[in-house]
């Protein structure tokens, strides 16, 4: 047994060396704050898997420098209090050179302070409050659109396709949600689209049916809703029960496009469209790649929130062999002209209105069709036509 043991940690010193690993290098130390547990947890089981999937790939062809990246992964909870201890832990304690993470804005916003005040450098996966790169902040770096960039696609479909006259908003009373909501709100006011109401709620509700019921009588052409999953999930099924029926129901991504919101929602998920970030067929190296590894290797689709996760490693990654030297203040010098492509689209960190360190991507337009997330918008990247105007729910019956 012992032989055995020997053989293999030899086997793997030899695979190490032949790729230009020492196994007495050093480690990089990077820091990863997701929500492992808690009612965000399946969008941090999503975003750690690629994360350690692309780390995989990077330390199989070398590392950096010689050197392996080690990924301390910490669980926040989905609590800002959390987040920020896991953060300091991972400053004080393991000396990370840099962090990464951050599903939740209100949990991000709580990190990114520390990472400021600590001067490391914070590479947002998701976090998506425009506020996160509106306070000025020298550490802080974000790789997906703010939340305010969500509904681009969505506003052109309205327009072109839909000819949207009124819409119901209606969100949870986060920071995601009261940032979402405000923003999108105005993006209607300045199309000409009346907002006829603008509706917040507490998240984990058990019945949404008042509110649906006050939303039913405002006869909106479209309901935009920002949930997490079994919100959304919930809103979908009691819509269909009072036989609500607006031309369109849309999701400002999150919980609208993972695999579980059409497990929970069932047959009300169909035709409901949501705002995305990312497609598997968008014209981005390695990005269909990825979506196949993915499933391969774990037994289940990703989407959007993985890609994101799968990219902020690649950036790492590139910095990482750019910076001159591998202390924070070195990381973020290379940081600042990052300039590459990722599965999740191109990277670079730039100002533009309030935002400082903020990277721009194009958004697309999703629908489920058959218990499938087809892009349906632009045309340019459609997997399939949009179905529009979504039949009323005793129709779909027949």
């Amino acid at each position: 047994m012992k032989r055995a043991a020997l053989l293999v940690v030899g086997a793997l010193a030899i695979s190490l060396i032949c790729l230009g690993i020492s196994m007495a290098a050093d480690p990089i130390k990077v820091g990863v704050v997701l929500p492992l547990t808690g009612e965000q947890a399946k969008f941090g089981e999503i975003e750690k898997n690629s994360f350690l999937m692309c780390l995989e790939e990077i330390n199989k062809a070398g590392g950096i420098k010689g050197r392996p990246i080690e990924l301390l992964i910490e669980d926040d909870t989905g609590k800002p209090d959390v987040g920020r201890s896991a953060v300091e832990k991972l400053i004080s304690q393991d000396k990370v050179v840099v962090l990464s993470g951050g599903y939740s804005s209100s949990v991000t916003y709580a990190m990114c302070a520390v990472a400021q005040q600590r001067k490391i450098p914070f590479l947002v996966t998701t976090g998506s409050a425009d506020k996160i790169t509106e306070q000025g902040w020298d550490y802080v770096f974000r790789l997906n659109p703010p939340v305010s960039e969500y509904p681009q696609a969505l506003e052109s479909f309205m327009k072109e396709v839909a000819k949207t006259q009124s819409v119901a908003i209606l969100h949870e009373n986060t920071l995601f949600g009261q940032s979402g909501s405000k923003e999108f709100a105005a993006l209607c006011e300045t199309a000409g689209v009346k907002v006829l109401m603008k509706e917040g709620y507490e998240a984990g509700a058990v019945d949404f049916k008042p509110l649906l019921v006050k939303v039913k009588a405002a006869k909106p052409d479209m309901v935009y809703m920002i949930s997490y999953i079994m919100d959304a999930a919930l809103l979908m099924r009691q819509s269909k029960e009072l036989e609500f029926n607006p031309k369109l129901f849309v999701g400002g991504g999150a919980g609208f496009t993972l695999p579980e919101f059409a497990k929970n929602a069932g047959d009300a998920a169909d035709d409901v469209f949501s705002a995305d970030l990312w497609s598997p067929k968008v014209p981005y190296p390695g990005a269909q790649e990825y979506f196949d590894n993915y499933g391969k290797k774990f037994g289940s689709p990703t989407e959007y929130h993985g890609a994101e996760a799968y990219a902020s490693m690649q950036v790492l990654a590139d910095v990482l062999k750019r910076a001159k030297d591998l202390t924070p203040a070195g990381v973020r010098e290379a940081m600042l002209v990052t300039d590459m492509k990722t599965v999740f689209g191109p990277v670079k960190f730039i100002a533009y209105g309030k935002k400082k360190q903020q990277n721009q991507l194009p958004t697309y337009l999703v629908q489920w069709q058959k218990g499938t997330l087809e892009t349906v918008w632009p045309k340019s990247v459609a997997t399939k036509p949009y179905v529009y105007p979504i039949l009323p729910w005793a129709e779909k019956k027949k």
